[in-house]
């Protein structure tokens, strides 16, 4: 866990799962429910990280979807952040031009964020650095591709599109000790 770091979660939970993700990735657009019934189902036992893992030669807007997150997140703390990310995948299919400026700019607004901030901060690139390092840090603990999973800081390569499957692993990682 690093300081910047966006979690849910009681920082104490027995289970932490981090999530390396790309906001336009088909992928994590299908493991995004899972996540959701994972986390309703370990309730306080699981504390649950998103770094950001945007794959800009296949997707276009992904970038620019998880710097929008991050200036929401910037004006309304994680309390806006986490809506900001749901609603991106929430419309993530919606058409082609879902995570396009315009409409990332649209969703911050509908949180009570400043759209004419996100659309600064996505001219100026305003948080990339920030995103960059999330991804560099996925690079060094061997993430080569979205949705890429941790269960306390192991790599999860069991079968996340198993929802069933996958809290049970939680589970399993919720008992034992750490």
């Amino acid at each position: 866990m690093t300081a910047q770091d966006h979690a849910q979660g009681p920082a104490d939970a027995p289970v932490t799962l981090v999530e390396y993700g790309d906001y336009e990735c088909p992928h994590c657009g299908r493991a995004y429910p899972i996540v959701q019934e994972v986390q309703r189902r370990l309730g306080d036992r699981l504390r649950f990280v998103w770094r950001n893992f945007p794959l800009t030669e296949i997707h276009p807007h992904a970038l620019h979807a998880a710097e929008a997150a991050e200036s929401v997140g910037e004006q309304l703390g994680e309390a806006g952040y986490w809506p900001m990310h749901d609603a991106i995948f929430d419309h993530q299919r919606d058409s082609h031009a879902a995570l396009d400026d315009a409409h990332l700019a649209r969703y911050a607004a509908d949180l009570g964020a400043d759209a004419e901030r996100v659309r600064r901060d996505l001219e100026a690139d305003a948080h990339v650095v920030r995103i960059e390092a999330d991804f560099s840090g996925g690079v060094r603990s061997g993430v080569n591709g979205t949705p890429t999973f941790f269960v306390n800081g192991a790599r999860y390569d069991g079968d996340w599109t198993d929802a069933e499957e996958f809290a049970q692993a939680l589970e399993r990682a919720a008992q034992t000790p750490g």
